[in-house]
């Protein structure tokens, strides 16, 4: 769904460019129709999945309601296509507002990447709007507005997933805790985390490669649905998160400490499965890349 709704926004932006440069009306051809119609239901099924984990994929039916608009498209009246793609449009992006609004009190953990998406919100909507409202505007004027908007939600988008690559599975965790009901009653939440806290200090669990939500809610006798709420309600993180802070904080002590070790190295003793995903994650969480960190900190000790 993803690579459909990448595929489609390229598809409308190829057809602005054509008709904005050089006058050609691919806006106006059936193609157009169909990409301008797969945007929205696309964009529901790849994110329904991060912010509605805890429901049942979409398949059978629903998935050919969603699709129906779509193959219709082509042999609607042009005057009635753009207005009704954009309705509809609207019509999804009300289920993205109510989903976003169970996540709402999450904010101290996503400032600016609630900032930055809450932008692509606005953006959409305004695009919604503009669409309900295209044949009342001058000529080519819509399409300018609308591939501008595309192109500025995309920067959005990529700004937030640059800075906090790993958002869109810490989002997953939050909202399945946001939409399900505690799993912690009958736990005892200060003795599972204090084993926690004994696990990684006296076993250091968090350096094994291997080591997963199912797997250490097993060492610590809970589910992995009790400690994803435990993790997200007690220590305000998901387990994806938790565990790269703790390697991360282990490959400074590394770095710090031995100089004679290879970046790669590093990475894979404190538990990352390749360079690139340390770099990543040492970049999200500390600003800098490892080479920069041991220089900095090998500078500081002469």
């Amino acid at each position: 769904m993803g690579l459909l709704l990448l595929l489609a926004l390229a598809g409308l932006q190829l057809a602005h460019f054509a008709w904005l440069h050089l006058d050609r009306p691919w806006c106006a051809a059936p193609p157009y129709r169909i990409a301008l119609f797969a945007v929205a239901p696309a964009f529901f099924l790849f994110s329904r999945p991060v912010l509605q984990p805890a429901l049942p994929p979409t398949t059978g039916p629903w998935l050919l309601a969603h699709a129906l608009p779509v193959v219709v498209s082509p042999w609607l009246p042009a005057g009635i296509a753009l207005p009704l793609a954009f309705a509809i449009g609207a019509g999804y992006l009300l289920w993205l507002a109510h989903s976003l609004y169970a996540l709402r009190f999450e904010r101290a953990r996503f400032p600016l990447e609630i900032l930055l998406l809450g932008g692509v919100f606005v953006i959409a909507l305004l695009a919604a709007l503009l669409g309900l409202m295209q044949a009342a505007l001058p000529e080519k004027w819509f399409f300018s507005l609308y591939a501008i908007a595309i192109g500025a939600a995309f920067l959005l988008v990529q700004t937030a997933l640059g800075g906090r690559p790993q958002l869109a599975s810490e989002v997953s965790e939050v909202a399945r805790a946001a939409y399900a009901n505690s799993t912690l009653t009958q736990v005892d939440c200060a003795a599972a985390l204090a084993k926690l806290d004994a696990l990684v200090r006296e076993q250091r669990i968090h350096l094994d490669i291997e080591l997963s939500l199912p797997a250490l809610a097993g060492r610590l006798g809970l589910t992995p649905h009790q400690l994803s709420e435990l993790m997200n309600t007690r220590l305000g993180k998901g387990f994806s998160r938790y565990l790269r802070e703790l390697r991360i904080e282990a490959a400074k002590a590394m770095l710090r400490d031995e100089p004679s070790a290879s970046v790669l190295a590093v990475g894979l003793n404190v538990g990352f499965t390749s360079q690139s995903n340390f770099y990543e994650a040492f970049r999200e969480i500390e600003g800098m890349t490892p080479g920069q960190y041991r220089k900095l900190h090998s500078v500081a000790r002469d």
